[in-house]
């Protein structure tokens, strides 16, 4: 009779873990790259807009002011203003116009106005052609 050994089951059990020095090493690198390259990368400049002083002011402005409940009002020249829906408001401003498409024309809000009120006005005057369209701001000293 052969011999028959009998093996004890000693099974390798297989290590799940991941081997993280690569990782570590290729981060390195990586930080040792940037590094170096960040003080030479440009950096651009962003001329952002300012707010100037006008020499003199147009003698004919149309404004429109939209309120804090999203209506509209129209004022001419400083006039009292008058309110005007917002569908009507690009054929308003084009009849205040006199076909004149240089008069400019000024959109003031106030702070507690969504902006989303003040970008309708603003396409609906897109959309009707006016050219010369204007966000009033508050300077500073007042």
């Amino acid at each position: 009779m052969p011999s028959v050994s009998i093996r004890g089951s000693t099974r390798r059990r297989t290590i799940s873990e991941i081997n993280m020095v690569p990782f570590i090493d290729v981060m390195l690198v990586m930080l040792i790259i940037f590094m170096v390259s960040a003080p030479l990368i440009t950096t651009g400049v962003v001329d952002l807009p300012t707010v100037g002083k006008s020499r003199q002011r147009p003698e004919h402005v149309v404004e429109i002011v939209v309120g804090s409940d999203e209506s509209v009002r129209l004022r001419v020249d400083g006039k009292e203003p008058q309110s005007v829906p917002l569908r009507s408001v690009a054929a308003r401003v084009r009849e205040l116009q006199g076909g004149n498409a240089d008069t400019p024309v000024v959109i003031s809000a106030d702070r507690a106005v969504k902006y989303e009120a003040v970008v309708k006005v603003m396409d609906t005057l897109q959309r009707a052609g006016v050219q010369r369209v204007g966000l009033s701001v508050k300077s500073s000293g007042t």
